[in-house]
């Protein structure tokens, strides 16, 4: 496995995780740099997040490209020229053309707010609420050409039962995604976990209250 030294992460919103991931670089704990940050979403604060840091950021606008690979291209090219070794997706509101993803085959992570392979796609807090469901949590994986169906890296589970409303499910996810993000981070670029090695079978589970 290649060193991985440059980061890119591709966000359409807020960008907590971005700052998440800021903040441990800061701190020295995650031995690697953000090269980029790209946004699909001119407003997205996540881009003024990139301009407090002195970071490279681009936005993109999907609107105005004539198909879904076009748009990835272009979002491809700029990868290519920050030479940029791991793409995090971190809150990016769109769907990967396979072109992309086989461009970029094992290079590209993502952060989703369940259990997979429960609930892919979006509303999984009410997904959780509805079933009742005893656990919820975080999974972090490898991005393939299916809907958050590729092999999972790591997973923060925690019980659901003080979690009366959706408001204060999401902040509980948050304050885990903020946690699990780095660290696994971290060790991907400390090389205890090897991307091209990954199965989806055998991955880290933390349980609520997980340390680093």
């Amino acid at each position: 496995m290649s060193d991985i030294n440059k980061l890119a992460v591709l966000v359409s919103g807020n960008g907590s995780n971005l700052q998440s991931i800021i903040d441990s670089i800061n701190l020295g704990e995650i031995s690697a740099k953000i090269s980029l940050v790209i946004s699909n979403v001119e407003s997205a604060y996540a881009l003024t997040r990139a301009k407090k840091e002195n970071l490279n950021h681009a936005f993109l606008d999907h609107k105005k490209f004539f198909s879904r690979e076009s748009f990835d291209h272009e979002i491809g090219e700029l990868l290519i020229k920050h030479e940029v070794d791991l793409i995090v997706l971190a809150g990016f509101m769109r769907i990967l053309s396979k072109s992309f993803i086989k461009k970029f085959n094992k290079k590209i992570i993502n952060i989703h707010p369940s259990l997979l392979p429960k609930y892919p796609g979006l509303k999984t807090h009410e997904k959780v609420m509805r079933n009742k469901d005893k656990y919820h949590g975080v999974t972090i994986h490898l991005v393939d050409e299916g809907l958050d169906s590729g092999p999972i890296i790591a997973q923060a589970k925690f019980k659901t039962s003080k979690y009366k409303d959706i408001d204060s499910l999401i902040i509980k996810i948050h304050s885990v995604e903020h946690k699990l993000y780095p660290l696994i981070l971290k060790k991907i670029v400390d090389r205890e976990i090897d991307l091209l090695k990954l199965n989806g079978k055998n991955f880290n589970c933390y349980e609520d209250g997980f340390d680093f």
